[in-house]
């Protein structure tokens, strides 16, 4: 029992096993136990072998160079052995002491290659030790035996630790019998002695296995952790760079559309009505300052010094009436109705609402002619709201038309009415020109 203390875990990862890295703070490990830059992680608890050693540079040598630590773990159980070998020696002959030293020597120097191959190492351990008990050696020298045991327990499969066992508990009353005719006890005390001993070792490295399992899974979590975490969040920059580009669109696509019909409109008034080229002017600047504002506002998200940038709330369905009234400066007559009991609808439904109805009406200032009206309604139900936009034109590409390649109009649409379970509808109306309709949920969810 007293070589027992130098079986316990030297520190370097096994072949073929994970190494062990703490988990880290994420799940609950306090930030001291970490050790060593990232790449030479420390393990999670100090060992016996090279204790608070492995916490520094020379410590994190050793655990990079694991058959030193073997080496130097045998040449420390060679002083044991030696020590239990005296009174064998004692009575040799010389060539007798050669035998039982070269004999003592190849067992530890087995130790060596332990992590490699430890079942093989353990099956030559036993071989060597049934010669040393078949030429009269002391059965309580065979420390490479229990060390190769204890590493198959900590590194082995179960069928590998099942093969082991065996082949301990056989070697146990062997080892018992061959004890008699040197320390002269009976058997069965020599067989609760190695007995002792033998589970020792095997308990001590199964702990060891088991704890390096655990420290592994946890690794593997914190790993897979870091991961999901990563991706998650290139998700959500991906899904705010595609609604940053939607509002851009419906912003810039919707401002220019009504600032062009506008200067068009002056252009044209110059010479017969210089007050309403003037007033027209003036609204194309009103209309230049408010996109301004707008994309000023939805750029303030990309700040990176994290600054309050006075953005101002999103469009909501109270905005239709000053949407519709813009649209109608610019020359095109809009008709809005609104039927039916009106909902508290959420607020990224009413937005979506505001950008598609401003997204048909800009598709109608810029394709559907001089002489397009338009009509926008608006038909709340129990179960939600419908948005329906059509108009007169006869252009190439009206309200929420086929959008040229490129656009990003009707896909914005699209993906901001399907959020909320919505199928946008775009053709041409019944009467003519092009229709754009769609129905969402007054909750916001999509239908199960």
């Amino acid at each position: 029992m007293a070589g027992m203390a130098v079986l316990t875990e030297p520190g370097q990862p096994e072949p073929g096993q994970p190494e062990q890295v703490r988990p880290g703070p994420a799940l609950g490990q306090p930030e001291s136990a970490a050790a060593g830059p990232r790449g030479n992680p420390g393990p999670a608890e100090p060992g016996l072998v090279l204790g608070r050693l492995r916490h520094v540079r020379v410590g994190r040598y050793l655990q990079t160079h694991p058959k030193l630590v073997d080496g130097m773990l045998a040449a420390g159980l060679s002083l044991i052995v030696f020590a239990a070998l005296l009174d064998t020696l004692a009575k040799a002959s010389g060539t007798r002491q050669l035998t039982v030293l070269g004999l003592a020597a190849l067992e530890l120097l087995l130790v060596v290659w332990r992590r490699q191959f430890p079942m093989v190492v353990l099956a030559a351990c036993l071989a060597v030790a049934g010669v040393q008990a078949l030429i009269g050696s002391a059965v309580a020298s065979n420390f490479g035996v229990l060390v190769a045991f204890y590493t198959a327990a900590a590194q082995g499969t179960r069928r590998v630790r099942r093969a082991a066992t065996v082949a301990m508990a056989v070697a146990t009353v062997v080892g018992s019998i061959a004890w008699r005719t040197q320390n002269h006890a009976p058997v069965p005390a020599n067989l609760i002695v190695l007995g002792l001993v033998v589970v020792t070792a095997g308990v001590l490295g199964r702990n060891a296995g088991t704890r390096r399992a655990y420290l592994a899974s946890l690794t593997d979590r914190a790993d897979r952790l870091e991961r999901e975490r990563d991706q998650q969040a290139q998700i959500a920059a991906a899904a705010e760079r595609a609604r940053i580009a939607r509002e851009m669109h419906d912003v810039v696509a919707h401002n220019l559309s009504v600032m062009i019909a506008l200067a068009d409109g002056a252009e044209f008034a110059l010479d017969s009505s210089v007050p309403q080229a003037k007033q027209a002017i003036m609204q194309v600047s009103r209309t230049g300052r408010e996109a301004l504002a707008e994309m000023r506002r939805l750029l303030g998200v990309l700040r990176a010094d994290g600054a309050a940038d006075g953005t101002a709330p999103q469009p909501r369905l109270t905005d239709l009436d000053a949407l519709i009234g813009q649209v109608r400066q610019a020359g095109l007559p809009v008709l809005l109705t609104v039927t039916g009991k009106p909902l508290d609808l959420p607020a990224g439904v009413q937005l979506t609402i505001y950008r598609l109805v401003q997204e048909a009406l800009t598709n109608t200032l810029k394709h559907a002619g001089p002489a397009a009206t338009a009509a926008v309604e608006l038909r709340y139900d129990r179960r939600g709201i419908t948005v329906d936009v059509r108009d007169t034109g006869q252009g190439a590409n009206p309200a929420g038309g086929p959008a040229a390649p490129g656009g990003q109009g009707l896909v914005g649409m699209r993906e901001r009415s399907a959020v909320y379970g919505g199928t946008v509808q775009v053709g041409p109306g019944p009467d003519g020109g092009w229709r754009v309709s769609t129905w969402i949920a007054a909750d916001g969810k999509v239908p199960g």
